[in-house]
């Protein structure tokens, strides 16, 4: 299935190119676009090399660019200070840890081991992609440079998935944050995808061949208001307790054991690794087998039984995975919160869900079209104006745009 083409607006164009003469001079040569992206399936199963469901969204950061004849990666970020990154200098900088130009480096390094002459330029960025939205910024930025370079310098020859993996590479070795594939697959392939990790080094993406547009729900994210602050250790015990539980197992992660050798070990992993653990390896197990039976009641067009899978993915991340209320919160319960008032206007139709991480940030809902004002009227009016935004499915990953 080929692709439709992401056209240039007149008015993002022409913001772009204010932006761009205002930072370097002159006008840009190229456009590009990379999305942001939703996790549909699979929470918090990437991590232990299980299944996921996502999707690229209709947020995106864009680029203006243009080559510049110099060893300078030049890049402008609306809002931001400009990142320059030396293309003759491309091993990882303990300073640059856990920041921009980190990423520009790592991405650029890896094209160069891949046989790529990477050469300077310039780019003058806006995004859509709030940080901190639940739709990963990061990776919207890691698949954008990764297509700019692609394109310009490498006649497009690495596919979509290829510059996830060279996305991936730069936030865990140069950026210094152990992530996942999931966020930047779903960005740079576009559409609905699923992915299953279990081979690290060769993870299996396939497209989900079904139309959202058709379904009668939108898809909403919710942003539940609730601070990241502090929460480092929440998310990191997640994988961590996963982990230990496999380790006590003789294994690396849990899908390299089985449901029923877990299951028979539970008595003894109570005791070694606490019952947070183990509760957590039981969401783990069920999330994993219900993406399989998400993709399947898509492609068979059966959205009444999508939406029960959604419902109970939900409902495993509260009572077993545990990352909606942080350990030891009673006045702050945020995200609780968004989840609860959810289900209120929701009466029982569509579905919701925590989203991504948990803890803090966004929470996900398929709301039926003939209540949507009421639904975002309801969430907006509770969480606060802007709370709820609606958002649909973009068929195109990281792409160069065309000018109409």
């Amino acid at each position: 299935m080929t692709t439709p083409v992401l056209y240039l607006e007149p008015a993002k164009k022409n913001a772009l190119d204010a932006g761009f003469a205002a930072a370097f001079g002159g006008a840009p040569e190229r456009y590009f676009s990379a999305p942001g992206r939703t996790e549909i399936g699979g929470n918090h199963t990437d991590h232990q090399r299980g299944r996921v469901l996502a999707a690229a969204v209709n947020l995106d950061t864009v680029a203006a660019v243009r080559l510049n004849g110099t060893d300078q990666i030049r890049i402008h970020s609306k809002g931001y200070p400009m990142s320059e990154v030396n293309i003759k200098e491309l091993t990882p900088k303990e300073e640059e840890i856990n920041s921009t130009p980190a990423l520009i480096r790592g991405v650029a390094a890896r094209f160069v081991q891949l046989g790529c002459e990477v050469k300077g330029f310039d780019a003058y960025c806006e995004s859509t992609v709030l940080p901190g939205s639940g739709l990963s910024s990061s990776a919207a930025y890691e698949v954008l440079i990764g297509t700019i370079i692609n394109h310009l310098f490498f006649d497009a020859q690495v596919s979509q998935a290829e510059v996830a993996q060279i996305g991936q590479y730069a936030e865990n070795v140069f950026f210094g944050k152990p992530c996942g594939l999931m966020d930047q697959t779903a960005s740079a392939v576009g559409n609905l995808v699923t992915i299953d990790f279990f081979d690290k080094e060769n993870p299996k993406i396939e497209p989900v061949a079904f139309d959202f547009a058709s379904c009668g729900h939108a898809l909403c994210i919710i942003d539940s208001g609730a601070d990241h602050a502090d929460l480092t250790d929440e998310y990191a015990a997640i994988p961590g307790e996963c982990k230990a539980i496999a380790s006590y197992m003789g294994k690396e992660v849990l899908t390299e054991i089985g449901e029923g050798d877990f299951y028979a070990k539970i008595p003894e992993l109570r005791k070694e690794c606490g019952d947070r653990a183990v509760m957590r390896a039981i969401h783990f197990y069920q999330e994993n087998a219900r993406v399989p039976k998400q993709v399947a009641a898509l492609e068979q067009g059966d959205f009444e039984t999508f939406l029960k899978l959604i419902k109970e993915s939900g409902f495993s991340s509260y009572m077993y995975l545990q990352n909606v209320i942080p350990a030891g919160y009673k006045e702050h319960q945020d995200v609780a919160v968004a989840l609860a008032v959810c289900e209120h206007f929701l009466a029982g139709r569509g579905a919701y869900r925590v989203h991504g991480g948990g803890f803090a940030g966004t929470i996900q809902a398929f709301v039926p079209y003939d209540i949507l004002d009421s639904f975002v009227a309801g969430m907006d009016g509770i969480l606060g104006e802007g709370a709820c935004h609606v958002l649909s499915i973009r068929p195109q990953g990281g792409v160069e745009m065309e000018v109409q």
